[in-house]
């Protein structure tokens, strides 16, 4: 698993006019092609009468899955450059659209890149791009006596956290970042003298609107 990687939080959608023809850019995370291809259809569906609903989508850890579509433009002029934006950003695991409605005016094909290239700003903007940071859960159980101090130390570090439950010990849920949750277990178990009690649990993508320093 990556340790982090950027995409985008939620669905978006921004409109910019060209020359009378609009452009209607809309963008959402997908975790498979199978989420892709059912956003682009869900979109064509929306916008049934407009001129062209020109797409790509970038899928996978390695980037393994890439695919645009002209949708009738001239080859070249829409989902090519749809598709660069989606890498020039580092995105991953996102699918954009950009709809046509034609306004009576011939942009050419320079024009007709432009365009496209900013209809899919528009509408990755608005999905609003945030980092997925790959944190690791440890649970430590404590006694109560050591309560204060360890958040005293967990919040001096500024540490992510998780739910903490009372019984009769207070078990904390921390979350590290995943590549440092081995040295976080043995700062932990340096703080509690080796009395608490330390399970790691399991690796998980949490949202981060910037990106961490590591």
């Amino acid at each position: 698993m990556l340790a982090q990687y950027k995409t985008v939080k939620q669905f978006g959608v921004a409109e910019i006019v060209i020359k009378k023809s609009r452009f209607i850019g809309h963008a959402r995370p997908v975790a498979t092609e199978e989420e892709a291809v059912q956003f682009i259809e869900s979109i064509k569906k929306e916008h049934w009468s407009a001129t062209h609903n020109c797409s790509a989508y970038m899928i996978g850890e390695r980037d393994e899955i890439q695919k645009q579509s002209d949708d009738g433009e001239p080859s070249g002029t829409a989902g090519k450059p749809i598709l660069e934006v989606i890498k020039n950003q580092g995105l991953k695991n996102v699918a954009v659209v950009v709809t046509r409605y034609f306004g009576g005016i011939m942009l050419g094909a320079g024009g007709l890149i432009r365009a496209y290239t900013d209809g899919a700003v528009a509408g990755l903007a608005a999905a609003e791009p945030v980092f997925q940071v790959l944190h690791r859960e440890v649970f430590i159980e404590i006694d109560y006596t050591w309560h204060g101090k360890v958040e005293n130390e967990l919040r001096g570090r500024e540490m992510l956290m998780g739910e903490t439950m009372f019984t009769d010990k207070v078990t904390l849920t921390c979350l590290p970042l995943d590549g440092e949750a081995e040295r976080f277990i043995a700062w932990m178990t340096d703080i509690t003298q080796g009395q608490a009690v330390i399970l790691p649990g399991e690796s998980r993508y949490i949202e981060h609107t910037k990106q961490p320093s590591f």
